[in-house]
């Protein structure tokens, strides 16, 4: 059976183009149909507001609820400032046996004093880096993540500024951080969407730094803390990642669980309570295993489809996959899939060989299924003048249309 595959150029950002789509058709075999039917029945009913169920793999998404609505995170924010830190001890800018001074500030206002989660650093004490991870990874500790904020980057405001402008190059578009701890400010979101990729980003990228997600307790002053996240204790396959909670947005969890070399991400926000929570994540998480199986969609290193680019010494450029992609279906079903390799374009010369230039997109009837990065296959350089100056002109006709059809429809 036959899918087919749209590769649709949505209105480009910085282009006279703005505004117009082109679309291109193409037939590849080897993919799964059948009939769609929506989100798989019995889903389970959940208290959160905000929630997503994705696969780690690739992104498949089993669930979501209000999944693009940027909230409020709490000390969910802890996850974005510790891939700051991971980053910045891969690059060899911080060292794990660096000693950090816990500043008056960072007692302060993430101390004991402060009467929320610390790990009960004490004031002008130095602790190491490796000592101030599990600080904030275990214990949700406010000092340890405002130290470590302070040690990157000098205060924790350029570090926040650090990690919206991180976060943004990830790809987290609705990410905006005014502190490292989660406190809130009005200005201080991201969706659960983007914390689903956040989550898989940090599993990926930093392998040595994981496990201490699944660390059960830290001692600190002689004060044994245990980890705040549920599902550790729930059998359930779980082995990380973080809990939060602020009264504007109530108490949120993301969690990772594998099970039969299945890893799936779960993260609820808006739960009532901290049982809740828990409940919430447990609930989708075994929905998930239960219901769900993955079925393969794309083979690692296939061109999907070509995307036009403006100014270059070719017309298209290949999008490839970087790794097998797979989608979840529901155990037992086959389903129609709509799959379009969208991007902003034309692309722009020059382009390189790897970048990611594209996604790959899946729907199920209305729902998004899958939704994961393309590459671009080759090297794609500036034209020649006549080249440069043909894409020019046709740009500029390309607009003229543009505007006279946006006239037209305001009157």
């Amino acid at each position: 059976m036959r899918v087919f595959r749209r590769a649709e150029t949505l209105a480009p950002c910085r282009s006279l183009l703005q505004g117009l789509a082109l679309s291109i058709l193409i037939s590849l075999p080897n993919l799964a149909l059948a009939q769609s039917h929506g989100q798989a029945a019995g889903a389970p009913a959940i208290t959160a507001s905000h929630a997503i169920l994705v696969d780690y793999e690739n992104g498949s998404i089993l669930y979501e609820k209000a999944a693009d609505a940027p909230y409020p995170p709490a000390s969910l924010t802890k996850l974005m400032t510790m891939e700051v830190v991971f980053q910045a001890l891969e690059e060899r800018r911080m060292q794990m046996d660096q000693e950090v001074l816990i500043s008056p500030n960072a007692w302060r206002k993430g101390g004991a004093p402060s009467r929320g989660s610390t790990m009960f650093a004490s004031i002008n004490s130095r602790v190491k880096v490796e000592d101030l991870i599990q600080g904030v990874v275990v214990v949700s500790g406010n000092d340890a993540a405002i130290a470590l904020a302070e040690a990157v980057d000098g205060n924790e405001m350029e570090f926040a500024q650090h990690m919206t402008q991180r976060a943004q190059e990830l790809g987290l578009k609705t990410a905006n951080f005014k502190n490292a701890t989660g406190l809130y400010d009005p200005e201080h979101k991201i969706s659960v969407r983007d914390l689903a990729r956040l989550t898989a980003h940090i599993i990926r990228e930093y392998p040595d730094y994981f496990p201490y997600y699944s660390q059960r307790d830290f001692t600190w002053n002689k004060i044994k803390q245990q980890n705040r996240n549920p599902l550790l204790e729930m059998g359930i396959g779980a082995d990380g990642m973080k809990t939060g909670y602020v009264k504007e947005s109530g108490y949120g969890l993301v969690g990772t669980a594998v099970q039969n070399d299945v890893r799936l991400i779960v993260v609820v926000n808006g739960s009532p309570g901290m049982k809740e929570r828990g409940e919430d994540a447990k609930k989708l998480l075994e929905w998930g295993f239960k219901n769900f199986e993955p079925r393969p969609l794309v083979k690692e290193g296939v061109v999907v489809a070509e995307a036009s680019v403006f100014g270059g010494d070719r017309n298209r450029v290949p999008l490839v996959t970087k790794q097998t992609m797979r989608v979840f279906l529901p155990k037992g079903a086959s389903d129609r899939l709509l799959v379009r390799a969208v991007y902003t374009g034309p692309l722009r010369a020059p382009v390189a060989k790897d970048a990611e230039v594209a996604r790959l997109k899946a729907w199920r009837g209305e729902r998004l299924v899958l939704d994961s990065p393309l590459y671009a296959g080759t090297d794609v350089g500036p034209g020649g003048l006549f080249r440069r100056a043909f894409d020019g002109v046709y740009e500029l006709t390309v607009d003229l249309v543009r505007s006279a059809f946006s006239k037209l429809k305001r009157t």
